[in-house]
């Protein structure tokens, strides 16, 4: 079985550190947790990781977040793999720092990277994992929050944040869309 994982985020040392990098960020977690290196190849840097007779390919895309879509668009088909095997990790400024929410599907939520994924998929019925980013910013400068480097307390606990995600990566993978839900929504 293969599993596509995307962790969405922009490249360039300049977003490296942002919160909007939230889905590099847990995909790298779990590469280096695993040994993986990841590689640049078409439309973004790739490694694939075998856990438990199960193949995840991970995706950070190099199109930049607002045509994250199109990526995984492309990797779905080199690799034949199937809607139901598609897992997108996303930073979510609705939910406090470090929370997780996982979904079988859903709306953008005006995210720019959901909705070209949504767009260029031509559905939103897709699982992702919602990484919470908190909210605590002031009107009309959610842009800079966002793309804003994490508060020294927030750096410190997102080795631990981000491993749990990661965990949740392989689960959606071995145990399935439902346990998996069960299991970590309350993380």
């Amino acid at each position: 079985m293969k599993y596509l994982i995307v962790g969405l985020g922009n490249i360039g040392a300049e977003y490296a550190a942002t919160r909007h990098n939230i889905g590099f960020k847990v995909l790298d977690a779990l590469a280096e947790a695993s040994n993986t290196v990841f590689s640049s190849q078409r439309y973004g840097s790739v490694a694939e990781l075998k856990h438990k007779g199960r193949t995840f390919i991970l995706l950070k895309p190099s199109t930049y977040m607002n045509l994250s879509g199109k990526a995984v668009s492309y990797w779905m088909q080199a690799e034949k793999i199937p809607l139901e095997n598609v897992f997108v990790i996303v930073d979510d400024i609705a939910l406090p720092f470090g929370k997780i929410r996982i979904r079988a599907k859903g709306s953008d939520g005006g995210h720019n990277g959901l909705k070209n994924i949504a767009e260029l998929l031509g559905t939103n019925a897709y699982a992702r994992l919602r990484f919470g980013i908190g909210g605590d910013f002031p009107k009309g400068m959610q842009i800079d929050y966002v793309l804003g480097e994490w508060t020294k307390e927030e750096a410190a606990a997102l080795p631990e944040r981000t491993k749990v995600a990661a965990e949740a990566i392989k689960a959606f993978g071995t145990i399935g869309l439902e346990r998996t839900m069960n299991q970590f929504n309350n993380s």
